[in-house]
């Protein structure tokens, strides 16, 4: 058999969207309108996602980058945080997430990741709180690859430190739940992203969930360029008033961080649909996850699994692959199964790598060990709603190949 003889019949991207019947159907109603700044379709999207994630506000903004940076930057004007002030940010997620705290002018503060889960440790956290040369004012826990962090644990230890705040980062997760509690619920503000191969795609946005209605006010504000609290409508979602008097005042350095009806409607539309999305993407990882393991069991363990923790459901953004660490405790080179897997029409991405930046080359790399092994070990393949179980089997078969050509290879 060939190196490729199993090609498949079509590509396994990471990512997905398709365009409904109901989607055309409030564009058009958008097109018709003539409205197509913030309006019924962004009100609409706004309260439906926040009632599924258990939040009084939600506050559509640009993109998930966009909604983490007027997230921090709202509780660093209310509770008037210092610039140079720290935020603990896991060393496992993508870029924006530490570059939004830069933005805020204040201080990224890295902590290693779960070795089992790539969430944030828990268990580093009060190290880094108790770290004299940074005053914390925040801690951005990331809900990575779609499973929620321990937000419960983080709790605990915030109890001895109640004016630390937690923005939840869950750009990568939505519609599931930790401990029995919504993802967007479980901090002071949730941000969620709808940004291209997100869980609900619109192209571009974000999304900010909160139950704090000063949070809500100020993050609105923010959106519409520090707009005074005063031109806002303060019992619908705090929305900005339609008014004839075009004059305005600004009350802060805002942003111009809002969206259209257009995404709205192409979001809304989606929510539409969202229990089979997730209950597929659940049955495509479950069938992966079988795979690989079948693939342990012939080939020694190559594979790292991935363990979804105690009281979290899992929305499965991506589905990790992670090369287990060889006994002597060296990384396991993942470029050569990355580069076999593309050839296969397999798509691939790192698995979000932040502290191998250039931007972020001041961090010392080796003092977070989980997350260093994740860079040099670690990707992610499609586990999404438009992949099949014969597009499973063929990643699946795909990796057995490999495998079996190494070991072949290694009686050389």
């Amino acid at each position: 058999m060939g190196k490729h003889d199993h090609l498949h019949p079509r590509p396994v991207f990471t990512g997905t969207f398709k365009a409904t019947p109901l989607m055309r159907q409030l564009i058009d109603e958008v097109l018709t309108s003539g409205r197509i700044s913030y309006g019924e379709k962004s009100q609409a999207f706004e309260r439906a996602f926040a009632a599924i994630h258990d939040c009084k506000y939600a506050i559509l903004s640009n993109s998930g980058t966009s909604a983490l940076q007027v997230a921090l930057q709202a509780m660093k004007d209310i509770h008037k945080w210092d610039d140079g002030s720290g935020v603990i940010v896991p060393a496992t997620t993508f870029v924006a997430t530490a570059n939004i705290v830069s933005h805020c002018r204040m201080v990224p503060v890295f902590v290693d990741v779960d070795p089992m889960t790539y969430n944030m440790d828990m268990g580093q956290i009060e190290k880094a709180l108790s770290n004299k040369n940074t005053d914390i004012r925040a801690i951005i826990p990331v809900h990575l690859l779609g499973q929620p962090a321990d937000v419960s644990r983080l709790k605990l230890i915030l109890a001895n430190y109640p004016k630390i705040g937690v923005i939840e980062d869950s750009c990568e997760t939505m519609f599931v739940s930790h401990n029995g509690y919504e993802v967007g619920s479980l901090g002071d503000i949730g941000c969620f992203s709808t940004y291209v191969a997100h869980l609900i795609v619109t192209g571009v946005g974000g999304i900010s969930t909160t139950n704090n209605p000063v949070y809500a006010g100020k993050m609105r504000s923010l959106v519409n360029h520090g707009l005074e609290l005063k031109y806002l409508n303060v019992d619908d979602n705090f929305s900005p008033r339609p008014m004839m008097n075009r004059r305005f005042s600004f009350a802060a350095r805002g942003f111009s961080y809002r969206i259209t009806e257009f995404e709205a409607a192409v979001g809304l539309a989606q929510l539409a649909t969202w229990p089979e999305m997730l209950r597929i993407r659940q049955r495509n990882a479950k069938h992966l996850a079988a795979g690989i393991e079948r693939i342990n069991r012939q080939y020694d363990n190559p594979i790292q699994p991935y363990v979804i923790a105690p009281g979290n459901e899992c929305a499965w953004m991506m589905f990790p692959t992670v090369l287990r660490q060889r006994d002597d405790g060296t990384n396991p080179d993942k470029e050569p199964l990355m580069r076999f897997l593309n050839e296969c029409q397999i798509e691939t991405r790192d698995l979000l790598p932040l502290l191998n930046h250039p931007v972020y080359n001041w961090a010392r790399i080796d003092h977070y060990p989980v997350s260093k092994w994740l860079i040099e070990s670690g990707f992610y393949v499609g586990v999404h709603q438009d992949m099949t179980t014969q597009d499973c089997d063929y990643v699946i078969q795909s990796l057995e190949t490999y495998f079996n050509q190494e070991r072949e290879r290694g009686r050389e």
